[in-house]
């Protein structure tokens, strides 16, 4: 590609990007008040069986500081899962203050943080009075008071009622009494929408009203790489619960960005990674609302570039066909679970030469289509009566022969006589 067409490409995208700006800011003019990003469940310092993600995660910042930049976004919102674990690396600590320090862009911006289900609760919140210097409010606990974030650009403000992922030990009380789980998750639901109904009671009309909350909503689709939060289905929460005056709920916890159907948008807007295969094919994204005090909120999903991609492989034509799809350079970027068709079991070599070429093969799955067949066969067969089975062994040893009726017959009184039980009478063997 030349330099002068990849100049001109370079060109276009960013005029269309100011157009694209531009146009925001004329609705903005238009009556539209405050601009919020919403993201969540960044998990960082999570791996992919074993490999780090961090570098893509770091990517993912950079990408999410950009277009907070070029959005001319007012606030942003971070719906939970900051980490993947409750103890996470210093690396991933890092890369999080980092995140905040150029979000909140010195303070000019302001930013909401809440703990997700993989969150310590205390460990995130115990930087909050030196990032609160930064108009940052990181939130680990549940407190039944909404956060207050203003706009300097255009002096209005917003109400959000920021709920942390809401167990049951950090609601500290015990829900219901019962083990039955319909009274579980009914209790649950309720004991939800009672707190975000008393913290909606400080909504104004004047205000932009905002509820932000990591849990599972009734309806929601998971994929593999959350972690459950609910008991069978103790811990899910009625959409209806939700509803109680904001304008939009911000969720986190499900990695698929997904608006569930309720009175007021309810969505979850994603992680801004692929963590596990089952989100293979998966758009990541973040959400972008343009809000007023009392108008209706339109989500925007603004699709995320970052990351690298999660494929499945199934190569029924076995390790030739492997060879061949990494010679024409097939998914050269993309993080690799391999299924593939094999007589014999791959040998050690075999599958360091297939990493040696492709370092993003995280899993290789060896199946056995013979012993497959074998054993659906062998399940098959285990229904037949013991007469069939002797016939079917006789001819396999011989190749082909039929076995006489008299030596069915002997066989089936041998079977009787070594087991002591009676033989289920299959009628009179016939000579063949």
């Amino acid at each position: 590609m030349s330099g002068t067409f990849a100049s001109g490409i370079s060109t276009n995208r960013d005029f269309f990007r100011r157009e694209e700006a531009w146009t925001r800011e004329t609705a903005i003019q238009g009556g539209v008040r405050l601009r919020i990003l919403h993201t969540a469940d960044w998990h960082l310092g999570k791996t992919l069986e074993g490999r780090s993600r961090l570098e893509e995660q770091a990517a993912f910042i950079d990408e999410l500081v950009e277009i907070v930049r070029r959005e001319r976004v007012d606030a942003v919102l971070m719906a939970g899962d900051v980490y993947d674990s409750v103890n996470p690396p210093a690396a991933a600590e890092q890369l999080f203050y980092e995140a905040m320090t150029r979000l909140s862009d010195g303070g000019r911006r302001p930013v909401v943080a809440i703990a997700g289900n993989h969150d310590h609760p205390d460990r995130l919140a115990a930087s909050a009075p030196l990032a609160r210097e930064q108009g940052i409010t990181l939130i680990g606990l549940p407190q039944s008071s909404a956060v207050t974030i203003g706009c300097g650009r255009t002096g209005e403000s917003a109400l959000v009622f920021a709920l942390p992922y809401p167990s049951e030990s950090r609601l500290k009380e015990l829900l219901a009494d019962e083990t039955d789980e319909q009274a579980l998750r009914r209790a649950y639901s309720e004991k939800v929408g009672r707190i975000a109904a008393r913290a909606a009671q400080a909504f104004r009309p004047q205000t932009v009203n905002l509820i932000m909350s990591h849990l599972y909503v009734l309806g929601g689709q998971e994929t593999d790489s959350e972690r459950p939060i609910q008991v069978g289905g103790a811990y899910t929460v009625d959409a209806a619960a939700l509803c109680t005056g904001a304008q939009y709920v911000a969720l986190g916890h499900l990695h698929r960005p997904q608006t569930l159907k309720a009175e007021v948008p309810l969505r979850y807007s994603g992680s801004p990674l692929a963590y596990s295969f089952s989100e293979e094919g998966q758009a990541k994204s973040v959400t972008l609302l343009d809000l007023a005090p009392g108008k209706a909120a339109e989500p925007q999903e603004l699709l995320l570039s970052s990351g690298r991609p999660l494929v499945r492989w199934k190569a029924r034509g076995g390790l030739a066909e492997v060879r061949s799809w990494l010679a024409e350079g097939r998914d050269a970027g993309a993080w690799i679970d391999l299924e593939i068709h094999v007589d014999d079991s791959l040998t050690l070599e075999q599958i360091r030469q297939l990493r040696t070429l492709h370092s993003g093969i995280v899993q290789i799955r060896p199946v056995y289509p013979q012993a497959e067949a074998a054993e659906a066969e062998s399940a098959a067969a285990s229904q037949l009566p013991l007469d069939e089975l002797f016939r079917r062994f006789y001819r396999r040893q011989t190749g082909g022969a039929e076995p006489e009726g008299e030596l069915v017959k002997l066989f089936l009184e041998l079977v009787q006589e070594t087991s002591g039980a009676p033989q289920p009478d299959h009628g009179e063997v016939q000579p063949s």
